[in-house]
């Protein structure tokens, strides 16, 4: 399948887990993919693989808190492939687990408000400008069943993941008469290294709620992710995809 062919595709936390593997996919597909990541040794890596798979692919080591950051990255792939189709806000930081409110340290709310919610909406901005360009653009921020349901003793996680959520229906709204959707996909539990800093506890009283019992996969992930941004999506937007083995309830 060649559903990517000539279209480029902006994935942040693109270096490993599931920025990594959505944009496997989407490259094995044909696209020419960009990936943002703050964490530029693994990045070189992943880059390495891609080149070796035949990829077309670019990297650029980015803070997607940072507003002045991820403009010029969007603009610097702007330039060199002469324009963005796809867009996919996979960077994000778990923070705190096993917390309670009144021992939820004000900072560590902060930095997570930073790169989860604030970099959807930076990544969300300066995409959607570029696809106004030529009124076509594939936006998918991955949020987060805890988003939906709030998990306990992960306050900051939960409440920006929950932002993320208003952000994708209310820009899909704002776009719904163009050619560019927005949408989001709420993950449970997927198997990655991000879980590796997840208290035992907290992970243990993710996956019991999972109704099938088990961990959701990248590649599965993946899957859907690609066929969220590709053209075949045209009749979807302001919605959030469930990627959760049953645990999601609306």
């Amino acid at each position: 399948m060649k559903r990517f062919e000539n279209q480029v595709a902006i994935i942040s936390g693109g270096a490993d887990g599931l920025g990594k593997g959505i944009a496997a996919r989407l490259a094995s597909e044909g696209a020419s993919v960009a990936l943002f990541d703050i964490n530029e040794n693994v990045l070189k890596q992943t880059v390495g693989e891609f080149r070796k798979k035949g990829f077309a692919v670019e990297s650029y080591g980015v803070d997607i808190s940072s507003d002045s950051a991820v403009q010029k990255a969007m603009q610097e792939v702007e330039n060199k492939f002469g324009g963005i189709d796809i867009m996919v806000n996979s960077a994000g930081i778990v923070g705190p687990t096993n917390t309670k409110i009144k021992d939820y340290a004000v900072e560590e709310y902060d930095r997570i408000y930073a790169i989860n919610l604030r970099g959807s909406f930076l990544m969300t901005k300066y995409a959607a400008m570029a696809m106004e360009k030529k009124n076509y653009g594939r936006i998918l921020l991955i949020a987060s069943i805890a988003g939906k349901e709030g998990n306990p003793f992960m306050a900051g996680y939960s409440s920006m993941k929950a932002g993320v959520i208003g952000l994708v229906k209310v820009i899909g709204k704002e776009y719904a008469e163009t050619g560019i959707t927005v949408n989001g996909l709420a993950p449970a539990v997927i198997k990655t290294a991000m879980n590796e800093s997840t208290a035992p506890e907290q992970l243990a009283y993710m996956t019991a709620k999972i109704p099938m019992k088990r961990l959701g996969t990248v590649e599965e992930v993946a899957s859907l992710s690609a066929w969220i941004v590709s053209k075949e999506s045209s009749f979807t937007t302001g919605f959030i995809f469930d990627i959760s083995g049953g645990r999601a309830t609306y």
